[in-house]
């Protein structure tokens, strides 16, 4: 089943955060008007037609948006290289600890966070910090070796990952939430190596499920491949999977450079119980830090909570 909802964050200033100092320049970020853009670029509102002239002050944004999250990404890079620490009790440290002022929420499963190719768990510390401000007090990324050229090894090691966290916290089962290449990792692990009685819900952002034809020359890399439409992997994730046991929320983005073509990175599968989020006007990097995005996640969480609204009857992962 695919279905597709629309989510069009926003371009609001980021909140301060003291404690993320590498990603200030996020927060003093100003909205962009098209009339800021149009006196920046008088040339651009006569020369090009309505739509494509609306088309590049919304790309020209997106890019901005971009290039300042991967800076302060590059920053913050080194301090994810390493697995998380947890207490020998198993228990999460001082950072992830609930607010004793926080009203009781109801019981909630773990989240597992999966992060991208060549990359690590730093780029889900805004993500992970909004969260934990809202309830969420089990989080855990794992991290994959960026020479990991296999994403059925990789998927491998997050069912034992998994089962570690499954077996240290008592829950059942967990929800994940998967950036790019991990939301792959995550589907595979669910679908063929049987996670679907693990997972509840899984949250891909950006995730080329059909495969990208983008940066060919990095072909040479064997995950890359993998991620190649027509792969052995993507074929595999084409089989009948009956009786599915997870619910899917696959988050895909208009403006997302990485997926080509751009509707790959939405779940079309007729075993599977999916729903497809369309995010206009943020690319690739920002879809694990953009706070609108990250509302839709919390959602797409929380729909299957007793005494919460699915997606259908709050009208869809919508933020105005």
């Amino acid at each position: 089943m695919k279905v597709t909802r629309v989510l069009q964050p926003a371009l609001a200033p980021f909140s301060p955060l003291s404690t993320l100092s590498a990603l200030s320049m996020l927060s003093a970020m100003p909205s962009l008007s098209p009339s800021s853009l149009s006196s920046l670029l008088p040339l651009c509102g006569r020369m090009l037609p309505t739509k494509l002239a609306g088309l590049s002050v919304a790309l020209l944004k997106a890019t901005a948006l971009e290039c300042a999250i991967l800076a302060g990404h590059l920053l913050l890079y080194p301090s994810g290289i390493t697995q998380e620490r947890r207490s020998p009790a198993g228990r999460p440290l001082a950072a992830d600890a609930p607010d004793p002022t926080r009203l009781p929420a109801p019981e909630q499963p773990p989240v597992v966070l999966l992060h991208g190719f060549i990359d690590n768990r730093s780029v889900f510390v805004l993500l992970r910090r909004s969260l934990a401000q809202h309830g969420r007090q089990r989080i855990e990324s794992l991290n994959y070796s960026p020479l990991t050229c296999d994403i059925r090894a990789a998927a491998d090691l997050l069912g034992r990952h998994i089962e570690e966290i499954c077996e240290r916290t008592g829950s059942e089962r967990v929800d994940v939430v998967g950036h790019s290449l991990g939301g792959l990792i995550a589907r595979y692990y669910v679908q063929r190596l049987g996670g679907d009685r693990r997972v509840r819900t899984l949250v891909t952002l950006g995730t080329p499920h059909a495969g990208t034809r983008v940066a060919p020359l990095a072909n040479a890399h064997p995950i890359v491949r993998q991620m190649r439409p027509g792969s052995p992997v993507l074929e595999e994730l084409s089989r009948p999977a009956p009786g599915c046991r997870t619910r899917f929320v696959g988050f895909w983005s208009d403006l997302d450079h990485l997926m080509d073509p751009l509707d790959t990175a939405c779940i079309d599968h007729p075993d599977l119980a999916a729903q497809n989020v369309q995010v206009s006007g943020v690319g690739h990097l920002a879809l694990p830090v953009h706070p609108a995005v990250a509302a839709g996640i919390r959602r797409a969480l929380d729909a299957e909570l007793p005494g919460t609204e699915t997606a259908d009857q709050a009208g869809g992962l919508t933020v105005a």
